[in-house]
Order: C-alpha cells, then structure tokens, then sequence
C-alpha cells in the first residue's frame, strides 16, 4: 500500500486515511490508485465491521490536484491525456472508492477536519455518516476550474438536498461552512475540531458492535430504494428481512430482548 494512503486497524473497526497533508490530500492518481485498493481490502475484510475515512492534516480533501493538472495538462486524477473514451475509464476505474464506501456490506463515517471540495466531498458523501469538525468546510468547487463533476457527487447531492438545491450548489461552487451544511442535512453531526476522531471513533465501535448482517441488508435496501419503485422496494425488503430472521444475531437478540438484557451481536 502507498504511504499516500493509510489504514489503520482498531479491533472490528478500519481507519483509511487519505495522507498527502502537504497538498490538502489532493487527488493524483497515486493517491487514487492506493485509495481504491484499500476500500476494496477493507470492504472484503469481514474482520472489519465499521470503516472511517479521514484526511491527515488541515483537509479531508481539496479534491483533484489542480496544480499538477495545470503544470503536466492532465486530467482528473492526474491522469495523461489519451484520447476521450480510455481518459473515462480510467476515471472510471478510480471513482470506484465512492462506490464501494456507498455500497459495501458494512457502516461507513466520513470523518471531516477541514476542507472537503470537489471530489473530496463526493467521497465524504458517499460515506453512510458524516461527523465533522466545527471547522470544516464544503463545495462543489467544479465549476471553478471548468469541470462538471465526479465521483457520484450529482446522485449522491440531489438526494440529500434535492435536485433545484443541488444544481445551485454545482453552479455557484459556494463554500459552506459545518454548521451551514448541518442546517441542510448535508452532515450528521458537527463536533469540536478537537474531538473529531475520538467523535467518529465512538460511532464506529458502536456501529462495529452491532447487528452487522442487518447493517449491510439495511444498506442494500436504501441502495435499490434509490432507483427503484416503493412496489418493488417493499418487495426487496420482505426478502432481506427475511433472510434477516435466519441469522445468528436476530435469534440472539430477540432472546436478550425476552429475557430483558443487551444483545451481543457477532455478525453471523
């Protein structure tokens, strides 16, 4: 693993730490390259029942690096210019880790300190949680530097704010502070800047301690929810509570329940 990217293990929880500090954990494609191999190592590590991911320094990340774009006339990530097809998949390829913090089987937090714009804020959106510091900051920040935009940030905005508010926020590149994107639903909780890790550490030992089957059927059922009809939806959900009801944990707790003690889930 490159050191641009770092994972650190916490008992049943994963800490993936974005650590270009230097540059505001900008994206190149280095950093790109090992972000998305260790959101498909900890996705596939079932040892791992609750993942934050951080930046390392003043930022979460000031999204793509610009100054390296504007210095070698790449593109995103850093990425050589190669004709428009090869140039979208690669992008492709790398905007993976949104996906996989929005998908995988298992509860995901966004810990925020500082600046999360462009790119940077599609991953902090992707995540399930956001706990941020108070001195945190979010954009858009594409249309500043001519671009439309990546890493699932229009499907991921517009479903948090609403399409017209989400369009505004593409248009202006305006720069919310924590407690202005608190009132829009965009964080869930806003913490002091000191109390960031240790904040997102308790939420995810909590999240880590829990039903973790449950945890990634809810998951799914919010994903299909997203494009699919409530018909169909409520279809998708009777199968996973169903197959909810067949684990380890539902039997263990249902009986904690009757015998009126805290159930100890084992994610089985």
């Amino acid at each position: 693993m490159s050191d641009v990217v770092l994972i650190e293990r916490h008992d049943a929880v994963a800490v993936i730490t974005l650590n270009r500090p230097e540059a505001l954990n900008s994206m190149t494609g280095e950093l790109l390259d090992a972000l998305c191999a260790a959101g498909q190592e900890i996705a596939a590590d079932t040892s791992v029942r609750a993942v934050i991911i951080t930046g390392n320094g003043r930022a979460f990340c000031a999204g793509g690096d610009v100054k390296g774009m504007a210095a070698s006339n790449d593109g995103p990530g850093g990425r050589p210019s190669g004709g428009l097809t090869s140039n979208a998949d690669r992008l492709r390829q790398r905007e993976e880790i949104s996906r996989l913090l929005y998908e995988m089987p298992k509860p995901t937090i966004a810990a925020v300190s500082g600046h999360a714009v462009g790119a940077g804020l599609s991953v902090a959106f992707s995540a399930d949680l956001r706990i941020v510091s108070e001195n945190a900051k979010f954009g858009t920040a594409f249309a500043r530097v001519g671009f439309s935009g990546d890493f699932g940030g229009s499907w991921l905005l517009q479903r948090l704010v609403g399409p017209s508010k989400a369009k505004e926020l593409y248009f202006s590149g305006e720069i919310l502070d924590a407690h202005r994107a608190e009132a829009l639903g965009l964080v869930t909780k806003v913490v002091p800047h000191e109390s960031l890790m240790e904040a997102a550490m308790a939420q995810a030992r909590q999240l880590a301690a829990g039903p973790t089957l449950a945890f990634a059927r809810m998951k799914e059922n919010f994903a299909f929810g997203a494009t699919n009809t409530f018909a169909d939806t409520l279809t998708q959900e009777a199968k996973n509570m169903t197959l909810s009801s067949s684990t380890e944990d539902h039997k263990n707790a249902a009986k904690a329940f009757v015998e009126k003690r805290d159930p100890v889930f084992v994610g089985r």
